[in-house]
């Protein structure tokens, strides 16, 4: 009689329910073992300031490649971002003391923990993002690559002196740390640009709060738990490096925050303006990572065989979410149809070996979200009414999880909208040129200006290209892809994609606040230019 009872009957159903539903988590499936390998649970906080403590909505992670959970995060609120900001920046009173090769040497302990981690955190960011398992590992190991990029520059901040017109003074020139760096990244690298500034940022005496993207929450919890066992190990506050996952909300108050004196974000163009205009209110500095629509200018004299090789790399790899993706190709008249042919050949080949992304067989995965399919579709349909024609591809893929095929489309001049317009999705648009002005000055008509590349054999072309007159973009390859770049050079783009630049060369400025100071060592004052003042 007493399992006719409504109450423990509801009760014992609603508890199976709760059951399938935790048993069908990713995490309690052995396949994916190594998501426990990196501290992770059914479910997990999304927020670190020296504690663990989330207090915010919880959200389940989806893998793009099966459309099934594979954790949970407990968000961060407001309350928990405004604990953060100040834990940060009491940990900075203490970080900043530490002289910059002492804080290069925690650097390269993170880069050493990354590296005992680097096959399942590469696994994570596969299974979470869909990007395949030779890309994700490629991109933590990104991240220790910038982390041994830092401790170089950790001993070799270089201010300078200058000679001063007045007798007994001289002039210096001092680099100190801004403070309070916040970084939002994107999902399509969740790994690899928190480190990119996060490194730089350390060591360059700043503390750092962390907001990654929604969907690769997971990501963002597991990179954090590599870091804290370093700082903990060396008993530095783990406030230096704060994470609060969350929604926009978080997004908000960040850019909104004076106390956070450097705001890097990563994403459209769209939000990026809003984020500059935002930050700028405030005069606060902010570091931009925006959108590129890529060209790849391949002329008469190129080398056609590495041609195919880098684009099906440029167009395809990540199922084109890279910044980074070559979006058109521009193919002078006299090879168009050849490279056109060789290339749906390949495409064909890629096709092939779709799949998941875990599997070391794989060479094209899925996109990221259903939101993408979304634009993927609208993206060909528009193309199409325009008389653009689909040379390959096209077609979402009746599978499970989130594929599209691959897709080559002609037909379409420079200028159309749908081709001017960035779609983070794998489309290329192939267009037809006569001169090399002509495609130089197609390469500059669109609004962003990330990457750029040029196939050609004529030494003569490369420094026109490389020149004034030249691709307007921040990257400028020639016979490489658009995508793919490494760390020692500053990684950033002009107009749209937002101007700022990460990574190598002197990107470390950014991060650092600069004093120009004159000293005068002497018993007497002498005002500068001449002027008297008695």
């Amino acid at each position: 009689m007493y399992f006719l009872n409504p109450k423990p009957f509801k009760h014992i159903k609603c508890f199976y329910f709760s059951l399938r539903k935790s048993s069908s988590f990713l995490i309690n499936d052995d396949k994916y073992s190594f998501l426990k390998e990196l501290g992770l649970k059914e479910e997990n906080s999304g927020v670190y300031d020296g504690k663990w403590n989330a207090n915010g909505n919880m959200t389940t992670s989806v893998c793009p490649a099966n459309g099934l959970p594979i954790a949970s995060v407990q968000n961060g609120n407001t309350e928990d971002y405004d604990r953060c900001v100040s834990n940060a920046l009491d940990a900075w009173k203490y970080w900043s003391d530490i002289p910059a090769p002492k804080r290069g040497e925690i650097v390269r302990q993170i880069g050493v923990a990354l590296r005992q981690k680097i096959e399942p955190l590469g696994k994570l960011v596969s299974l979470e993002m869909g990007k395949i398992l030779g890309e994700s590992i490629g991109e933590v190991q990104e991240y220790i690559d910038v982390c041994d990029y830092a401790v170089g520059i950790s001993r070799m901040f270089n201010g300078s002196i200058f000679p001063s017109e007045r007798p007994n003074h001289v002039m210096l020139e001092q680099w100190n740390p801004l403070g309070l760096v916040g970084i939002i990244s994107a999902f399509n690298f969740p790994v690899a640009v928190y480190g990119w500034n996060s490194a730089i940022s350390m060591v360059c005496g700043n503390s750092v709060i962390w907001k990654g993207a929604p969907t690769t929450s997971l990501t963002s919890v597991a990179t954090t738990k590599i870091i804290t066992s370093v700082l903990e190990k060396n008993n530095i506050p783990g406030a230096i490096l704060s994470l609060c996952t969350g929604d926009v909300d978080i997004g908000v108050s960040m850019v909104n925050d004076k106390r956070v004196n450097l705001v890097s974000f990563t994403g459209s163009s769209s939000v990026g303006q809003k984020v500059g205009v935002e930050v700028q209110k405030r005069f606060g500095r902010v570091l931009l990572e925006l959108g590129g629509n890529n060209a790849i200018i391949v002329t008469p004299n190129a080398n056609l065989e590495m041609v195919s090789q880098s684009v099906v790399f440029a167009c395809c790899g990540t199922a084109g979410q890279r910044c980074t993706t070559t979006r058109r190709l521009i193919l002078h008249k006299s090879i168009y149809n050849t490279v056109l042919v060789n290339l749906v050949k390949a495409y064909s080949n890629v096709l092939k070996r779709l799949g998941d992304p875990l599997d070391e067989n794989t060479l094209y995965g899925p996109m990221h979200s259903l939101t993408a399919i979304d634009n993927f579709k609208q993206t060909v349909s528009e193309a199409i009414e325009a008389g653009g024609q689909v040379e390959f591809g096209g077609k979402v893929i009746n599978r499970s999880g989130y594929f599209v095929e691959p897709t080559i489309i002609s037909g379409l001049k420079y200028d159309s909208p749908v081709v001017c317009r960035e779609t983070f999705a794998p489309i290329v648009y192939v267009l037809k040129y006569d001169t090399l002005e002509e495609a130089i000055s197609w390469n500059n008509s669109v609004d962003q200006g990330l990457a750029s590349s040029i196939f050609t054999n004529d030494i003569g072309t490369v420094f026109k290209w490389i020149g004034p007159k030249g691709s307007d973009c921040g990257i400028v390859n020639v016979n490489i892809p658009t995508n793919g770049a490494e760390i020692g050079g500053a990684f950033g783009g002009e107009k749209h994609t937002g101007g700022g630049r990460e990574s190598g060369s002197d990107s470390w400025k950014q991060y650092m606040r600069r004093s120009t100071i004159t000293l005068n060592h002497g018993s007497g004052l002498t005002l500068a230019q001449g002027i008297k003042f008695e």
